[in-house]
């Protein structure tokens, strides 16, 4: 009869996987993807390096989970933003300055979701997610129109102007940080967000 882990085991297992995740984590947002080896990140999470395949087969697929939790966690409060209730045009503007201003305040790990060299496993990651950012900005544009409060369009094209947009604008602040600049930044982005969806320009 094989062997089955008990509860407790499974528990602390898990454990140590959450924190590995989390090491993993700190680490890519500290030097990135290239130098976020399987080294590095045993050795901030305080194990052997031959334990973090305990949990993972390779290093891509621990890099594939740490983006697609990092990046979940982006999605799920742009999302949130998008959907409440109200003028969609507000929540357009809404949603987008928050999600550059979370980006703005934590740049290591941003550059590193949004642009940051990594292997292809990661990079296939990144366009999935584009997709889930290009259906949220497309069904609040197309509320937007619904409600008069937007000219007709396309809303997917919108949407993946926007998404492709967003992410190029905020590329070279999170390389090159200027704290002093964020305000005029996502009052910039707001409008440029404003005038690719169509909204009527907000009277002085």
């Amino acid at each position: 009869m094989p062997y089955r882990k008990t509860p407790a085991e499974l528990r602390r297992l898990e454990a140590a996987k959450e924190h590995l995740v989390s090491r993993a984590t700190a680490v890519v947002a500290e030097v990135g993807w290239s130098q976020a080896s399987v080294t590095a990140v045993a050795d901030a999470a305080g194990i052997a390096a031959g334990s973090v395949y305990q949990h993972f087969p390779s290093k891509a697929a621990l890099a594939v989970e740490v983006f697609r939790r990092a990046a979940g966690r982006e999605v799920e409060v742009l999302g949130h933003v998008l959907n409440e209730p109200g003028d969609p045009v507000e929540r357009l503007s809404r949603g987008v300055a928050t999600f550059a201003r979370r980006a703005l305040e934590n740049r290591g790990l941003a550059y590193a979701l949004l642009a940051a060299p990594a292997e292809p496993a990661v990079g296939a990651e990144r366009l999935t997610f584009r997709r889930r950012y290009r259906a949220l900005f497309a069904e609040v544009v197309r509320d937007g129109m619904a409600k008069g409060l937007l000219p007709e369009q396309n809303a997917e094209v919108t949407a993946a102007a926007l998404t492709g947009a967003i992410g190029e604008v905020l590329v070279d602040p999170l390389a090159a940080p200027d704290a002093a600049g964020t305000d005029a930044l996502l009052a910039d982005l707001k409008a440029m967000t404003l005038r690719c969806a169509g909204a009527p320009a907000p009277v002085p």
